[in-house]
């Protein structure tokens, strides 16, 4: 008897961890992806501003798993039908045959047909891509400009994240974001997509909502409106398509994920229907969830067969209900639980706890450290960092081994009324960005910030009136 688990993002790394624990031992359990890492992706738009991160947010698959068989290969096709996925490895092709098999193999980058736009955009799906975009902006000339189409939360992040590259490192950088529909974040609460947008415009980054991407060439960007763009760089996250495994298509799936009588088709490579016949977004919250319901229907697949003895469909049925949602910006945040939007430290520590937790979950605990402090600015050894991965090591915070996802992160947002604002708040949400924001020392403009300025600017001032010695000369 074989489980086959193909790919090893966030779904297949929940679904084969968890096979693990439930499967006897005389289960042969292969866990096969094209990496020999595990990559954290949904902060890999970090390391285009911090390329030391890339050691940090990946992990190999041979430290992951007790007893499953790891094999690096590429997945090129699956026959749900036969139960057989074929594989591109070192040697040749070989097939690969199963009696239950997750295909979690994400999502590729769509382009749809756009002219000239997969040919001169840059994706971002690999550290390759990250260091691309990074190494394209420093080599831009001063005053260079970067063009990222696409405002879901991936070209959201990228973008805050490239502003704020530019600051780093003194460049005069245009950074700008297009959208086709009428606002960024289009798939999520209006609040949170408005707050998303106030602090991309705060931190320098101009958003074109409503505009369409027609083709581009190696120096420009045609847009529906007859304008064109010049561009140094041109980073595409407009869409996703299925995997070439399955044919470029993401299959739809109900909510028991099953695509034919042996394989579930997880996370981002499905269109997920759920039992509340709710279209599931495509998120690592979601893939994670999902995840958890296909590793139980397998070993029921495994155990008990494809119908229980009244010929009835004996597997568990997978329903969303996220509680929140958590996006970067450059050096801030924007945070959606439950009703409440916020911004400032409480996201950013949201977004802290959620990647920390990641890592946390599955072992990587210095690695988790060192994420913290580059989303907190905390020092990497101090006892506030201890004792959060300690935190996150915990069932109640990561359910048990699997990887932590915002919907089950129960972290201290430092909003006291919470439950009451749930209880009396509009479907829309409330918008408490405002209030959090005045406290944010990164948001350009907020009080605490110009206090933090005036105060290094003092500092400063006395050392040169008294000779105090500069942070570079200090030993």
């Amino acid at each position: 008897m074989r489980v086959a688990v193909l790919g090893a993002g966030y779904a297949g790394l929940t679904v084969a961890r968890r096979l693990e624990r439930r499967l006897s031992d005389d289960v042969d359990l292969v866990v096969v992806d094209a990496s020999p890492d595990h990559l954290v992706l949904h902060e890999l738009h970090r390391v285009v501003r911090h390329p030391d991160l890339a050691e940090v947010i990946t992990v190999p698959l041979e430290d992951l798993f007790d007893r499953a068989t790891v094999r690096q290969a590429r997945v090129t096709d699956v026959d749900t039908d036969a139960g057989v996925a074929t594989l591109d490895t070192d040697t040749g092709t070989e097939e690969l045959d199963y009696d239950a098999a997750a295909v979690c193999l994400g999502s590729e980058t769509a382009f749809y047909g756009l002219p000239g736009v997969e040919a001169h955009a840059t994706p971002l799906k690999s550290l390759d891509d990250a260091f691309a975009i990074r190494q394209g902006v420093l080599a831009a000339d001063d005053g260079g400009r970067v063009v990222v189409g696409g405002a879901g939360l991936s070209g959201v992040q990228l973008a805050g994240e490239l502003a704020a590259l530019g600051d780093e490192e003194d460049i005069a950088l245009d950074v700008t974001l297009l959208e086709q529909a009428d606002r960024v974040a289009p798939g999520f609460d209006t609040a949170f997509a408005a707050a998303l947008d106030r602090e991309l415009t705060d931190r320098g980054v101009t958003v074109e909502t409503g505009t369409t991407v027609e083709s581009a060439t190696e120096d420009e960007i045609a847009l529906a409106d007859d304008r064109t763009l010049p561009y140094d760089v041109f980073v595409w996250t407009g869409g996703i398509g299925g995997p070439a495994a399955l044919g470029g298509t993401r299959p739809s799936v109900g909510a028991d994920l099953r695509v034919g009588e042996s394989t579930f088709v997880v996370g981002d490579a499905a269109r997920v229907t759920d039992a509340a016949a709710k279209q599931v977004p495509a998120t690592a919250q979601a893939a994670v969830r999902e995840a958890r319901v296909a590793a139980r229907n397998a070993e029921r697949l495994v155990t008990e067969g494809p119908t229980d003895a009244a010929g009835d469909n004996p597997f568990d049925a997978f329903t969303f209900d996220s509680v929140g949602w958590v996006a970067s910006v450059g050096d801030g945040a924007v945070a959606q639980v439950g009703p409440v939007v916020l911004s400032g430290d409480p996201a950013r520590a949201a977004k802290a706890v959620i990647g920390a937790g990641h890592l946390g979950s599955v072992g990587e605990i210095e690695a988790a450290s060192t994420l913290v402090n580059h989303e907190l600015g905390w020092p990497t050894g101090s006892d506030a960092v201890a004792r959060l991965v300690t935190a996150l090591q915990t069932d109640h915070l990561t359910q048990g081994t699997d990887p932590a996802s915002p919907s089950e992160l129960e972290v201290p947002l430092a909003v006291p009324a919470l439950g009451l604002l749930e209880a009396v708040a509009p479907a829309q949400g409330v918008d408490l960005t405002a209030l959090t924001r005045l406290a944010d020392r990164t948001a350009p403009g907020s009080p605490a910030n110009a206090m933090g300025r005036a105060l290094a600017d003092s500092v400063g001032l006395f050392g040169a009136v008294f000779g105090r010695p500069s942070d570079d000369d200090a030993e």
